[in-house]
């Protein structure tokens, strides 16, 4: 493959002369290489002009708002040229709430100029919106390793943590999945399950896709919930451990319809090898545990 420059993704930088992003093409077809996450995303956003709209989308990268992905990079170039290093490990220390990458997302018309989001009045959502919204929530388990792609991520969803561990929504509930913010064409949908550990491009494209399968197939959302989603029991729930999130992707048809076959087992093989070598992998927590118990 051959990386083709995107001039308007050149930046100037105070700590580095210059960044510059590129997509990735086959070298024999010059074709895009599918399974790029650059690519992966472009067909989302294709694919939603495509039914006449577009997601605007934010990501929140504690503690960042609206921040892109050149941010992750920065912080931990800045970080070597003062000797240190910096995590975007969702869990990095156990006794720390975790890292979070809330995704803010909103529907519009092709141009950007309209929003898809306010219904007949303020009270009321309008039907795609509302589609969307049931959309992301009928995918979030599906789209897990999209959202939470390691080992590691599955740490940060335990109760009372911030994390969610329901998949519900709400207008101001940090118990749930998702939470409705903003007001008239400022109204957005965040997803509170991304950790700062996701590839941002990877978990822009899932929220796209699970909006736009909403969309598609007219899913209603479930009412919203007003109670603590980490003590429910009436709500699905985000996957508790990384072979779940690999087993809800390998068994996904709507993955597979969104994404394509090759995208789709690029993932899995991905996520296939990293249990793999976590598994091959004797930890210090065993050695403590068990070297002179055993």
């Amino acid at each position: 493959m051959r990386g083709v420059v995107d001039p308007t993704t050149i930046r100037y930088l105070p700590w580095l002369e210059a960044v510059v992003l590129v997509d990735l093409l086959d070298v024999d077809t010059d074709e895009p290489v599918t399974v790029s996450p650059r690519r992966i995303l472009q067909a989302q956003v294709e694919a939603a002009a495509a039914l006449g709209c577009t997601s605007k989308i934010g990501s929140e990268v504690e503690f960042f708002l609206f921040t892109h992905l050149v941010f992750k990079n920065a912080d931990k170039e800045i970080a070597a040229l003062h000797g240190r290093s910096a995590t975007f490990m969702a869990k990095p220390h156990f006794d720390d709430a975790g890292s979070s990458g809330h995704i803010h997302s909103s529907l519009w018309s092709a141009d950007g100029a309209e929003s898809r989001v306010p219904g007949e009045d303020e009270h009321h959502l309008s039907d795609e919106f509302r589609w969307y919204l049931g959309g992301l929530m009928a995918t979030a388990r599906d789209f897990s390793l999209l959202f939470a792609p390691t080992v590691n991520s599955y740490k940060r969803f335990l109760p009372g943590s911030w994390a969610p561990t329901g998949i519900g929504w709400d207008t101001d509930n940090r118990t749930l999945g998702f939470r409705l913010v903003g007001h008239g064409a400022g109204t957005r949908i965040e997803s509170r399950i991304p950790g700062a550990d996701a590839n941002a491009y990877h978990a822009f494209a899932a929220t796209i896709a699970g909006g736009l399968h909403g969309i598609r197939e007219r899913i209603e959302p479930p009412v919203p919930y007003h109670g603590n989603g980490y003590t429910a029991t009436d709500l699905p729930r985000i996957p508790g451990t990384f072979v779940e999130a690999i087993e809800l992707w390998r068994a996904s048809e709507v993955a597979r319809a969104a994404f394509g076959d090759d995208v789709h087992h690029h993932v899995l093989t991905h996520a296939v090898f990293e249990w793999a070598t976590f598994n091959a992998t004797v930890t210090d927590w065993e050695r403590r545990r068990y070297f002179e118990r055993i």
